[in-house]
């Protein structure tokens, strides 16, 4: 095992830097009581933190070389994530104003489908979308979905917003472009195509066990709907060609990644110029203007703000080596366990970076571990609402209604399909070998 590049945990700002982000955690964790968004303590902690090593690198005369490269490398990962984030959400605050959830939500209500079976197809929808889209675009775009279906009945709304969560996560776990953890392990060589979907199965077992008892909480009934009085609601034109663009922009994201080795952020970016041009183009045609500006203002900026600011914590702990005591689990207690007792850490503080952490690190691990490392990470950050992309993203959505309180009621939910995801890569990988 490689050891850590820098040591400053002992030092007054090592410990200074991990009881600020402690103390941060407290208070996004407990956002409900402070009434303070998250965003705010997450970018505090995120930009103190390496103002107070800047101070103690100046203090002790040292070379702020390694520093610098640090926050460079810092910096380009939190702005792949950042600029992804900011097209994706853009595209959809595009679709809502073009009225696609409403006539999605139209077509589901109208049909009669009880709060039940709203629960289950967004949920298949989520599991079965992330794998192309991504486990953050997927939750964000179906959590709109239920919030247009019933937006003032939360007994629906958290079990259906914790049940798109999961099966978001569970599904970009056995897709290498699903997720970001899986992203970096596939980039690595640590597994070829064909071994990620070897997860397939853990994924979709475990998410429905999940689903199953969430699904024991939601109300009977259906939403309210009156065929007599609610008007017929259809998308807007140039609507369907935005969506269109949006899984174009997808895929080019991705095919430029395997193609040309660029950041995913790259492909967006360039479907965004490929939003605005149609913009342009739609005004034209149909001398009706929809402006792709005014869709970025609705864009959750306190979500992309908190990215930035627990990345930048995070970073902060590995420069100064704390994140190394992650990998030394593999010493102690071996590779399997560790790698499960990943999955809750990465829910705690960010599963980006301890995924890094640990590619690293790069303990001798075979195929079998790297998979099961990779599903921990990536369906681990369930557990907690804001332990992953798409949690974060479906609390932005639905202020209020999905929350830490909310979610960590039905957390023993995700733990027992967390529990069986487990167990079935061990049936599979250990018991009957398939590597």
């Amino acid at each position: 095992m490689h050891e850590m590049i820098h040591d400053f945990t002992h030092t007054w700002v090592g410990i200074a830097v991990l009881l600020v982000f402690v103390i941060g955690y407290v208070m996004i964790a407990a956002e409900e009581k402070f009434h303070m968004n998250k965003a705010k303590p997450a970018l505090f902690i995120g930009t103190f933190s390496f103002m107070l090593i800047g101070i103690y690198f100046a203090i002790e005369g040292l070379n702020p070389g390694p520093l610098h490269h640090e926050m460079k490398n810092l910096i380009e990962e939190i702005a792949e994530i950042f600029f992804f984030l900011f097209v994706a959400m853009t595209y959809i605050e595009t679709l809502i104003e073009r009225g696609v959830f409403e006539a999605l939500r139209y077509r589901l209500v109208s049909r009669g489908y009880s709060y039940k079976k709203l629960f289950w197809i967004t949920g298949i929808l989520a599991f079965w979308i992330s794998p192309v889209a991504d486990n953050l675009t997927t939750a964000l775009i179906l959590s709109t979905v239920l919030l247009t279906i019933d937006k003032n009945k939360p007994e629906f709304l958290v079990p259906g917003a914790i049940n798109i969560v999961v099966a978001a996560n569970a599904g970009g776990a056995w897709s290498p472009f699903g997720d970001i953890t899986t992203l970096m392990a596939w980039t690595a060589g640590k597994g070829e195509f064909k071994d990620f979907l070897m997860l397939f199965p853990a994924s979709l077992i475990g998410w429905l066990v999940t689903a199953f008892l969430l699904s024991l909480f939601v109300p009977k009934g259906e939403p309210h709907f009156d065929v007599y009085t609610t008007p017929k609601v259809s998308i807007k034109k140039g609507g369907k060609v935005v969506i269109f663009l949006g899984v174009l922009t997808i895929t080019i994201a991705v095919l430029g990644h395997i193609f040309f080795h660029f950041p995913a952020m790259w492909g967006m970016m360039f479907g965004l110029s490929l939003l605005q041009l149609y913009s342009f183009y739609h005004k034209i045609k149909h001398k009706e203007h929809f402006n792709v500006f005014v869709n970025m203002a609705k864009v959750e900026n306190d979500t992309l703000l908190f990215f930035f600011g627990i990345l930048s914590a995070v970073g902060a702990l590995y420069f100064l080596g704390w994140l190394f005591y992650i990998t030394k689990l593999y010493e102690h207690i071996g590779s399997t366990w560790a790698n499960v007792g990943v999955g809750f850490i990465s829910a705690i503080i960010d599963n980006v970076p301890v995924m890094a952490a640990i590619l690293k690190a790069n303990p001798p691990m075979g195929i079998d571990q790297w998979m099961l490392v990779t599903l921990t990470a990536g369906i681990g950050g369930s557990l907690i609402s804001f332990g992953s992309a798409a949690g974060v993203g479906v609390m932005g959505r639905m202020k209020g209604i999905y929350t830490f309180g909310s979610h960590m009621k039905f957390a023993w939910t995700v733990l027992a399909g967390y529990i069986v995801s487990c167990l079935i890569w061990y049936v599979q990988f250990e018991i009957m070998g398939i590597y």
